[in-house]
């Protein structure tokens, strides 16, 4: 341990998820020594170990499972829309770290442990576009980051290749297409819901996932990278609680953490700082990280650390196809003995892209779904899961604060997070809600039920559970279906070409302290409909590059 404490780093990253692997292994890859800093435990090859076999089983709402992981003290992880009990040992307990909401109603689902929540997503990874990055000047709405598409496109395709995608070359001018190691596919019954959906509604392009290849290494494929390397040193659970100013030059200078296990605390030192915690994470360390020169937070002179967090509206939908009964298994990524195999269908957003072609709402909305991949008995329906994901706007009133009167197991002050809904948001998840029905019924499919966070579409929900679980089901869904439940949060540490506007500049490079960089998505703009983890990887890759080089000239 005084291996690790003595030693001054080129570079230190908090956080060990797709920003922070990115991170040291494109520091280290570049000729730096680099820490690592990971909040959770070590993982093991015992952490996936596969569960015993069991028959297909008609899909259900698994209440005792959520029951179990309840039990356990993960009393928000329970409540995720999508629940899979084998991803409940990589999220977090809540009652060591709960955290404050302004009208209790964000659902922040997360990890801490080596790889974050890479061990809890879905491994579809979708570029973003200047749809996104050029919002105001596409469609009059929204506002343009301080980048754009091109900027991003070689870092993109660096880690779609390193990752090992699966994709399709679908011309999508909103969705770019991606470098792939082998095709996507569609079950039969995906390739008739994209036939419907396609002849009905033009405008919507049903496509395959773009997919990751299983990782089977389980450690992130950019810390085996940087281990390589011999320039990255590791500790785990080390939660980190500040970062510290060198009060003679006003640049940071280390971190404070506490050991997890012993609640010791330690100071390491580094050139430079790269925050990668994740987007409350990150935000709520610079805030508890206010000194005197500092005082409303770490790089907070433009008053806006906190300001303008951002989630994508979400909606639900599950069923059957009664029409073909059974399941198939359709996957040319190699099989991952532990995780379900991924794919399925994905519809861009479709409406006010180029320009205004709904005025209902500002932005719109993108699907997620699958059809008949999920086992099921003989003779049952096609398993059907539809989300829809929603652009919210990036308002200055939905914002991270830290509570002054909560805190974690480790004494540091918990994130307070405010994520209110206007009329616009309204009008797009019941939007969302009517698109998902529309094209379930056009396909034949039996609705289990719909809903968002306003609340389910019908109260005749589940038709084949017993009344007991549906009524549970009724009551507890606007709790498992509130904002939070996309887990694409975002926003709060915003980029941007003026340091009065924003807190990092376009390099992520904090406007107050340069040598403090932010690549997580708190550094988001504007959120689109895409999920945000590769372009998190590909902006982190970008400002690592800068780092890198900024570093080697002796300007950091």
């Amino acid at each position: 341990m005084n291996e690790v404490l003595n030693k001054r780093y080129d570079a230190l990253v908090v956080g060990s998820g797709p920003a922070g692997s990115t991170a040291v292994k494109e520091l280290t890859e570049r000729g730096m020594d680099v820490l690592l800093l990971e909040a959770g435990r070590d993982i093991t090859e015992d952490d996936f170990v596969p569960g015993p076999p069991t028959p297909p089983a008609a899909m259900s709402i698994d209440l005792f499972g959520r029951a179990r992981a309840f039990l356990r003290g993960q009393y928000v992880q329970a409540r995720r829309a999508m629940y899979q009990p084998q991803k409940d040992p990589f999220l977090v307990n809540d009652l060591q770290q709960p955290y404050t909401t302004k009208d209790g109603n964000f659902l922040w689902i997360r990890g801490q442990q080596l790889g974050g929540r890479f061990h809890s997503y879905g491994r579809m990874l979708l570029r973003a576009s200047d749809h996104e990055f050029k919002g105001k000047t596409l469609t009059g709405r929204g506002e343009d980051w301080p980048i754009s598409y091109s900027d991003l496109e070689p870092y993109y395709d660096r880690i779609e290749e390193f990752l090992g995608l699966y994709g399709e070359k679908d011309g999508i001018p909103n969705l770019p297409d991606g470098r792939y190691r082998g095709p996507s596919l569609l079950t039969e019954s995906e390739k008739q819901f994209k036939k419907v959906v396609e002849e009905r509604w033009p405008e919507r392009k049903v496509i395959p996932w773009r997919y990751a290849a299983p990782n089977l290494h389980r450690v992130p494929l950019g810390v085996v990278a940087a281990r390589e390397t011999g320039r990255l040193t590791e500790r785990m659970n080390a939660v980190v609680s500040r970062v510290t100013i060198d009060r003679s030059t006003g640049k940071a200078d280390g971190v404070v953490f506490i050991d997890r296990i012993t609640k010791k605390e330690y100071t390491v030192k580094a050139d430079v700082i790269v925050l990668c915690a994740s987007t409350i994470e990150s935000i709520r360390l610079m805030l508890n990280s206010a000194t005197d020169g500092h005082p409303d937070g770490l790089g907070n002179s433009s008053g806006l650390l906190g300001k303008y967090f951002m989630d994508q509206t979400p909606s639900l939908l599950f069923g059957d196809d009664p029409s073909r009964p059974g399941f198939e298994r359709i996957d040319p990524a190699p099989p991952d003995p532990y995780y379900p195999p991924v794919g399925g269908i994905y519809i861009p957003q479709f409406d006010n892209v180029d320009g205004i072609t709904n005025p209902n709402f500002e932005h719109g909305w993108a699907m997620q779904g699958t059809v008949g991949r999920i086992p099921v008995p003989e003779g049952h329906g096609g398993t059907v899961g539809l989300m829809g994901f929603g652009e919210i706007p990036a308002y200055r009133e939905n914002n991270v604060s830290i509570s002054r009167a909560i805190k974690d197991r480790w004494g540091i002050p918990v994130p307070r997070i405010r994520l209110g809904i206007t009329d616009n948001e309204r009008e797009l998840m019941r939007a969302q809600v009517a698109g998902l029905k529309e094209m379930a019924l056009a396909s034949g499919y039996r609705i289990n039920f719909a809903g968002s966070p306003l609340g389910l579409d019908s109260k005749k929900v589940w038709p084949n559970a017993d009344p007991f679980s549906r009524a549970l089901f009724v009551l507890a869904f606007k709790k498992s279906v509130s904002m939070g439940a996309a887990i694409h949060e975002c926003g709060g540490a915003r980029i941007g070409s003026d340091p009065k506007t924003s807190v990092l500049n376009e390099f992520n490079q904090s406007w107050d302290v340069p040598n403090l960089f932010v690549t997580d998505a708190s550094a988001y703009v504007t959120n689109g409909a895409v999920g945000p983890t590769l372009t998190i990887m590909a902006m982190t890759a970008r400002a690592c590059e800068y780092i890198a080089d900024q570093h080697a000239a002796g300007a950091l």
